[in-house]
């Protein structure tokens, strides 16, 4: 019994991690989508096929949507709501940044979210941190700001000038990280054995179907564009929101939020593979710092296995 239910955690803990690698790709993907189709276009498309997919799938297996429709009112709306905000939440950031310094500014506040995530677990999560857990935050998110800031300049006077001119983005982007950080310890406590990503997903690219209605945007299709939009939905969209929400609820969640911290340094190292593009040497710098302090906020919470009923006594 207690080999079965440690290999249970392991393995959604694995999940977690393929979750956080997909999640890597986005970025390159993103971009040749959004030239082609523009910010709210691919989010539209992207989120919608993913979610229609993912339903197809549990429509195919026999009792899968009746289990999902009957999990905790308190996971299906309340988490729902949670995650179809960061989905909308961040690409209306993204779609409403008026330049690239702009972008990478919300980029980076949107990875607040894993030290988000490890801050709630202490007090929604019961676990117990340890007083260095901020020194890991700061490495960690000085990382990112490095990782993210390849061939662009941004200051303080910059931002707050880009922010008091345009703070919609930034209050947007806010909202997405907060509430992803909600979604990934508050789907423990109230998710049932299954999940309903796809109904999520779906949600949110509808949602985002409405917002594109209100911008002016101009795709041109290609051949192209298809193979990445079809991927897009399926790998990073599909598979890893939803092997991330079984990470949440299986998983550990502590080791998975400081792990969390490398999708930035993976994401620029994919794309600059995919665009053949040479890294600066910020990015290895920025690898150390973003380690050290996942190291150091993983150590800084306490993750303790799920609890392992005891073996029946035959005696």
């Amino acid at each position: 019994m207690t080999t079965s239910l440690n290999s249970g955690t392991s393995g959604a803990t694995a999940l977690g991690v393929i979750a956080i690698l997909l999640w890597s790709t986005t970025i390159g993907c993103l971009r040749i989508l959004t030239a082609a189709l523009g910010t709210f276009t691919t989010a539209a498309i992207v989120y919608t096929l993913a979610g229609a997919l993912g339903c197809l799938a549990l429509a195919l297996r026999r009792g899968a949507l009746r289990r999902v429709l009957a999990l905790p009112k308190a996971y299906l709306f309340g988490c729902g709501a949670l995650c179809v905000m960061c989905i909308a939440g961040l690409n209306t950031a993204v779609g409403f940044s008026a330049s690239k310094a702009q972008v990478l500014e919300v980029s980076v506040v949107n990875y607040l979210w894993p030290a988000l995530t490890l801050f709630l677990s202490v007090p929604i999560l019961g676990r117990k941190a340890r007083p260095w857990l901020a020194l890991g935050v700061i490495l960690s998110l000085g990382g990112v700001f490095l990782a993210l800031q390849q061939g662009t300049r941004t200051t303080w006077a910059g931002f707050a000038e880009r922010f008091a001119a345009r703070p919609a983005p930034y209050l947007f982007v806010l909202m997405a990280a907060l509430a992803w950080a909600f979604y990934s310890t508050l789907s423990r406590r109230v998710g049932g054995d299954s999940g309903a990503m796809p109904l999520f997903l779906l949600a949110a690219g509808l949602l985002l179907g409405l917002v594109r209605l209100t911008v002016t945007e101009t795709a041109a299709w290609s051949w192209k564009v298809v193979p990445a939009l079809v991927y897009t939905a399926v790998c990073p969209s599909l598979l890893a929101y939803t092997f991330w929400d079984i990470a949440m609820r299986k998983g550990r969640i502590v080791l998975l939020a400081a792990f969390s911290y490398l999708i930035p340094i993976l994401s620029v190292g994919f794309t600059c593979l995919l665009l053949s593009i040479r890294p600066a040497w910020t990015l290895w710098a920025a690898c150390v710092l973003v380690v050290a302090g996942a190291v150091i906020s993983k150590l800084s919470i306490s993750d303790p296995s799920p609890p392992v009923p005891s073996a029946p006594d035959d005696s």
